[in-house]
This record gives structure tokens, C-alpha cells and sequence, in this order.
């Protein structure tokens, strides 16, 4: 069960690195909020049909679900907008740093006092996230300033859910905090944005991978993987989301990493490994 689980969470990996690719397309017609609106509510028509006979949420259960559809919000949107101006590549190691995040918003949030390998893991991401976003040269990309913004948010994300979401039904809270979501994006795109009928094709194509596979099928499938395999797997085979998004990127959008910035890659990926080891906390 674990070597199945183990191989579950290395195909969401996959699909969570392939949609980088999808998002960049979409990024590069000008699209944030319509399209993300139109993919997370999508999501969530998907999932109605197996919430029948699942425990209610009560008023509590919702209270949790519209601050994580919130957060969840936010973060996207900041995603997708730093992928009008970043590479699928640059936004999927970027996004990866929200492992090493996470302990910093323990800490800041609930005094939850950090390993001294996720400290390393910090430094050791900052170094790689500035030689990934600036080749070596002194010049910050803004699309990467967003992606790092949206980790931010993608670790407050985490976290919320680790503490609150686990109280409640996996595929309700799901479900609903992708319908806050939605809302909220589509609310802001209505009266920010168009649909692009000129690349109307591409523009559902994306929606529609992006609903379907990274959001329903990504989601869906990483929870039942975690219930059958310890975190440490779970947290490695998640963080090749960034290696896949370079993949990806470079399959089908002819993105290329110079040799500093594939160095970046590197440490981040060790930063986001180094941040799941947890030796020697200090009391």
C-alpha cells in the first residue's frame, strides 16, 4: 500500500508540474482571475457528485472553509499573475518554497519553534531563489516576486489546513474552499478582465486540464495518498512538482535554465528536502 501510495503522490507531482505549463500559456494571454475563477469552480462541480452521504460541516466547518478559500484565493491569483512575467519553470521552484515557508509561519503564528535544518533550509533557499531569478546578475525578475509572494500564501495555505481543515471531511472542505475561491476570482474578473475569444480554444483547453487534473484529480488523489504513507515520502515526492514544471517548460514551451539558474534549482530543491529532516529542535 505504501509502494502504490508512494507512486500516487509522484503522478500528482507530475500533474501539478505539467499545469505550470498550462498556466504559462494562459499567463501569457493576460488571464488571472476568469480563468482561475472558471477552474476552481469547475473543481468543485466535479467533486459534488461523491459528497452525497458525507458528514455535514456545520457553521464552524464553514467559517474554516471561506478563510481557506481566502488564502487559497489570494495565492492563485499572485501564481498566475507571476506567470505573465516568469517561465513555468522559474514559477514551479519558486512555488516549491513553500515547504520551507512553513516553519516560518509556525513560528510567527503559533510559536511553533523551527528545526535547525529548516533554518539552513531557509538560507539555503534564499540563495537558490536569487540565482534562479537573476542569473547571477542583480536584477530581480517581477514575475518571481509574485511567485515568492504566492508561497507566502501557499504555506499559510498548508498550514491552515494541517490545523483546521483535518477536522472535517476531506472532500467537503475541499470542495468548498474551491467554490470560495472561485467566486472570489470570478467576482474580481468580472470587472477586470475578458475571456480572449481570439484564443478561446487554448483558454478552455487550459481551464479544463487545469480543473480536471490538477485541482480534482491532483487534490483528490494526494489525499488518499497521505493517509498511506509516512510525510517525509509525501513532502520528497511533492517537491518534484518543480522539477516537473521544468520538464514541462521545456518540452513544450522551449524554456531553458542557464547553468546559475538550473544551480538555484538545485539548492531550492535541497532546501525544500532538507526542510522535511527534523533533527534537534531546540526547547
Amino acid at each position: 500500500m505504501r509502494l502504490k501510495a508512494d507512486l500516487t503522490l509522484l503522478l500528482v507531482a507530475l500533474i501539478w508540474g505539467s499545469a505550470f505549463a498550462a498556466q504559462r500559456i494562459i499567463g501569457e494571454m493576460g488571464n488571472v482571475f476568469l480563468f482561475n475563477g472558471l477552474r476552481f469552480l469547475l473543481a468543485a462541480i466535479l467533486l459534488w457528485p461523491f459528497l452525497r452521504g458525507k458528514p455535514s460541516l456545520g457553521r464552524p466547518g464553514w467559517k474554516w472553509i471561506f478563510a481557506a478559500g481566502f488564502v487559497l484565493f489570494i495565492a492563485s491569483a499572485l501564481q498566475q499573475a507571476g506567470l505573465m512575467f516568469t517561465t513555468a519553470g522559474n514559477a514551479g521552484f519558486i512555488t516549491s518554497l513553500y515547504v520551507v515557508l512553513v516553519p516560518i509561519v509556525l513560528f510567527f503564528g503559533w510559536k511553533e519553534r523551527p528545526f535547525w535544518t529548516q533554518i539552513l533550509a531557509v538560507f539555503l533557499a534564499i540563495g537558490g531563489g536569487y540565482l534562479l531569478s537573476t542569473g547571477g546578475e542583480f536584477h530581480i525578475q517581477p514575475g518571481d516576486l509574485l511567485e515568492l509572494a504566492g508561497a507566502f500564501f501557499w504555506a499559510f495555505h498548508v498550514v491552515m489546513l494541517g490545523k483546521f481543515a483535518s477536522r472535517y471531511d476531506a472532500l467537503r472542505f475541499s470542495a468548498g474552499q474551491f467554490l470560495v475561491s472561485g467566486l472570489l476570482n470570478l467576482s474580481v474578473g468580472a470587472f477586470t478582465e475578458t475571456i480572449p475569444m481570439a484564443q478561446i480554444w487554448p483558454f478552455v483547453g487550459g481551464v479544463l486540464y487545469t480543473a480536471v487534473f490538477s485541482v480534482a484529480v491532483g487534490y483528490t488523489l494526494q489525499v488518499w495518498a497521505q493517509r498511506h504513507t509516512p510525510p517525509t515520502d509525501a513532502a520528497i515526492l511533492l517537491s518534484l512538482e518543480a522539477v516537473f514544471a521544468v520538464l514541462f517548460g521545456w518540452l513544450l514551451l522551449g524554456e531553458v535554465l542557464s547553468p546559475i539558474q538550473a544551480l538555484g534549482c538545485g539548492l531550492i530543491f535541497v532546501a525544500v528536502l532538507l526542510a522535511q529532516i527534523r533533527f534537534g529542535r531546540k526547547e
